[in-house]
């Protein structure tokens, strides 16, 4: 795990605020990493308020330029540019991880409140994840620089039951080479704050959904104990807690309060990428976030 790691830049310095904790990781994961760039079909002038890319030799000369400043010589660094113009950049961006490069990791930088929104809902992460198994790393910019960038706390929200595991390989794999605290947290709906058809049937028999609720926090204080017992066994620093709310506000609370360096959170895969983000907090944690967040896809069972 964690033994290619794949960067899409678009040319401008948003972007490039990936760049830091790409070379982080890299490093501590003695992994390779690939810069990618795709030429866009009649690309506007300018993407960020800075001139597109829209010339191959001119995106094979920025890249070649970032790997010399933005990774150590130690590390395996290379580029890439696909100069046949493509309609859906996002699509290329898929197909080439899924075919050519196949990533363990893919490292991007969101690109504020409206580029974020895009980046989620428009393309890139809903593909990547609805159509494969890559986890994506996911930066917004000013959020971490090559000095700031650590994992001493990483934080790790998990839905009740085994198969929300996923995110515990890539957890464990980034707290060895980080030497990090793991906590982990699980969140259970009050009366008041459960959501969608559990809402529903909550108004038809308050009495039974509070006694699920109170069911679902012993499951979950079992399973809990079932990971702390493991992890601690396996040489790891972790705590965990469950909490009673919002998922997302007790989420981005807890993160807050304990000065995560970073969230790992699984996502629902779905066959069509509008139904992508059902029944998920992810995009919710994203939006509200200002600590990388790290999307696992969910494997198909």
């Amino acid at each position: 795990m964690f033994k290619n790691i794949l960067i899409p830049l678009d040319g401008s310095h948003l972007a490039e605020a990936a760049l830091p904790a790409a070379a982080s990781l890299a490093e501590k994961l003695n992994a390779p990493v690939t810069l990618l760039h795709i030429i866009e079909q009649k690309a506007p002038e300018a993407v960020h308020h800075e001139r597109h890319l829209t010339r191959p030799k001119e995106a094979e000369a920025y890249l070649e330029d970032l790997v010399k400043q933005s990774f150590p010589a130690g590390i395996k660094a290379n580029w890439h540019v696909h100069t046949a113009a493509v309609k859906d950049v996002a699509a290329s961006i898929v197909e080439h991880a899924l075919t050519e490069f196949q990533p363990d990791l893919i490292v991007m930088c969101t690109h504020g409140r409206s580029g974020f929104r895009e980046l989620l809902y428009g393309s890139i992460a809903q593909q990547v994840v609805a159509q494969g198994t890559t986890p994506l790393l996911l930066i917004k910019p000013g959020a971490v620089t090559s000095a700031t960038f650590k994992l001493d706390k990483i934080l790790v929200p998990l839905d009740s039951g085994p198969i929300h595991d996923d995110s515990l390989p890539a957890t464990q794999k980034l707290a060895r080479a980080y030497g990090s605290n793991i906590h982990l947290l699980t969140v259970i709906p009050t009366f008041s704050t459960v959501a969608g058809e559990e809402a529903a049937a909550s108004t038809l028999l308050p009495a039974t959904t509070s006694a699920l609720l109170d069911i679902n926090v012993e499951n979950a204080e079992e399973d809990l104990q079932a990971h702390l017992n493991e992890l601690k066994q396996a040489g790891f620093q972790v705590t965990a807690e469950i909490a009673r709310g919002d998922p997302t506000t007790e989420i981005i609370n807890i993160s807050e309060k304990l000065k995560a360096d970073m969230i790992v959170l699984t996502t629902h895969r779905k066959a069509g990428a509008a139904a992508f983000w059902a029944r998920s907090v992810a995009p919710n944690v994203a939006r509200r976030s200002l600590i990388p967040i790290l999307l696992i896809p969910l494997k198909d069972k």
